[in-house]
């Protein structure tokens, strides 16, 4: 018998999420390309040098747009509360002793760390977007003093590379906390996951929908 599931993610949530992931790995593929001469090659992942030069901008838009309906949509569940400071007290454990280790029972449907890594995304693209502009060579680069177009290059370079380290740290944890990654691509978690991971929503969800505890 399936056990009983929990919604986590809408279909609209989960295809946002997704595309604001393909938008990150061909922005990621391309500006790499660009970055540094030893990446070049990546260009051919995006139909050549050129191509590449184009369309890497209105992809770091795209991602911005398609992240800005996700923090509508996850902002208010991402504001930082005490509780999350107590889990972060005891992220080191549930790195190395897994479900073993008890979560704080006031954990939402975020915990601290996720909460953190929302907002690296979020700040770091709003760096990307305003840097990116002053040096975008077809519109604006033009009218924006050269002194200022070298800060916002390396500006641009220091937020893709906080950017990068958090998705290999998102990733990471979506795979190894069994049953996140199903989360995202199904929509539904277990009764048992919600249970451990998320002990507040679990109470919220299970009070609003009238499931009845084991």
């Amino acid at each position: 018998m399936k056990p009983l599931q929990l919604q986590r993610y809408s279909a609209g949530q989960r295809s946002n999420h997704w595309m604001v992931v393909l938008c990150f790995v061909l922005a990621a593929v391309s500006g790499f390309a660009l970055f540094h001469p030893a990446l070049f090659w990546l260009t051919a992942l995006v139909g050549g040098p050129q191509w590449a030069r184009i369309l890497h901008p209105y992809l770091g838009i795209a991602m911005f747009v398609f992240f800005l309906g996700m923090f509508i949509m996850f902002a208010a569940a991402n504001l930082w509360r005490g509780e999350d400071s107590e889990w972060l007290a005891t992220a080191g454990k549930v790195v190395s002793e897994g479900n073993k280790v008890q979560i704080p029972q006031k954990t939402g449907k975020y915990n601290g760390g996720q909460k953190l890594v929302f907002w690296s995304f979020t700040l770091s693209l709003i760096v990307l977007l305003a840097t990116g502009l002053l040096f975008w060579q077809a519109w604006f680069a033009s009218s924006v003093p050269i002194p200022l177009q070298r800060v916002a290059v390396t500006l641009h370079a220091i937020a893709a590379f906080v950017l990068v380290l958090t998705f290999i740290v998102h990733v990471y944890a979506a795979i190894w906390v069994k049953g996140t990654l199903h989360a995202m691509v199904r929509g539904s978690v277990t009764l048992g996951w919600a249970r451990h991971h998320h002990p507040r929503w679990f109470r919220e969800q299970i009070q609003a929908q009238g499931i009845k505890r084991k």
